[in-house]
């Protein structure tokens, strides 16, 4: 009886000096750190990619130092040509395209557009898709092709509105880049913005000059993607940032000033979400 129960007071000790071994050696390990180079091959990495778009991804912008795109060229290799410039809006799309065209010709792989705060800001109409008019074509079925009178749409080509704008920037470059991926993302939810008395940028929750809300905005860009037949990533929502509580200022430049522009923690969100969103989508055809 005794040997038994001294058999067993030493299973009990064995087992708990293993556990307090492993315990041990757990907490002396660091945590591992996921390192997008050799974790999987992702579709993107090594490509050669243009971003164009406003201040969050302009280099020249000082909210952050580490941008979202630098961090995608970290992790997955992929050569960024910068073309943002802050304060611009969809108009400047063509310039940018224009541009990049002048310096790399066919040799990208894709596009990436984050655009449109600044179109909100400014009070740009919402406008229209598409204009109608009504033309004949000839059409049979069932029954011998006759000339029938029809209502026809045409794209809305104006830089006057959003979609007007959108249009006129997607239609370029679905020329200019025919076998290129082109990404559209939405703009980012937006807190204040006060840069000086005439630099005073309100809220997402007022309506703006033209009396529409922010979500305006970011529901048009995704009808974009439908239009074009672009893909498009909803930054919006997928990134998580959300500027209108205190909570979340930790990702933005400024909590009383600027909560409109990502600083580096905010940034490292974006790009850890496009990291993933990015594996959806081809980088080349």
């Amino acid at each position: 009886m005794q040997t038994k129960q001294h058999s067993s007071i030493l299973r009990l000790c064995l087992s708990l000096f293993l556990l307090v071994a492993f315990h041990t050696v757990a907490v002396a390990q660091p945590a591992p750190v996921f390192d997008f180079q050799s974790s999987f091959s992702h579709p993107w990495k090594g490509k050669k990619v243009a971003y164009f778009g406003d201040s969050i991804t302009d280099p020249r912008n000082k909210a952050a130092s580490n941008k979202y795109w630098k961090l995608l060229q970290e992790w997955l290799g992929i050569t960024p040509y910068v073309y943002a410039v802050s304060g611009r809006q969809w108009t400047d799309i063509e310039r940018q395209a224009n541009l990049c065209k002048e310096q790399h010709g066919d040799s990208i792989d894709a596009i990436l557009i984050l655009m449109g705060t600044n179109d909100y800001n400014n009070g740009v109409p919402l406008g229209q898709w598409y204009v109608e008019k009504e033309e004949e074509v000839m059409y049979g079925h069932g029954k011998p092709k006759a000339m029938t009178l029809r209502k026809r749409q045409y794209p809305c080509m104006t830089d006057s509105t959003y979609r007007g704008r959108m249009n006129q920037a997607l239609s370029l470059l679905k020329q200019m880049y025919p076998t290129k991926q082109i990404v559209i993302m939405t703009p980012l939810h937006r807190q204040n913005f006060h840069a000086n008395d005439k630099n005073w940028q309100c809220s997402e929750d007022y309506t703006n000059q033209c009396g529409e809300y922010l979500q305006a905005y970011i529901d048009a860009t995704k009808e974009a993607g439908n239009v074009w037949a672009v893909p498009f990533i909803d930054l919006n929502a997928v990134s998580g940032l959300y500027p209108m509580l205190d909570e979340h200022a930790q990702y933005f430049n400024n909590a009383d000033t600027d909560r409109l522009h990502p600083n580096n923690k905010g940034h490292e969100r974006i790009a850890l979400t496009l990291v993933y969103q990015l594996l959806a989508l081809p980088a080349t055809f």
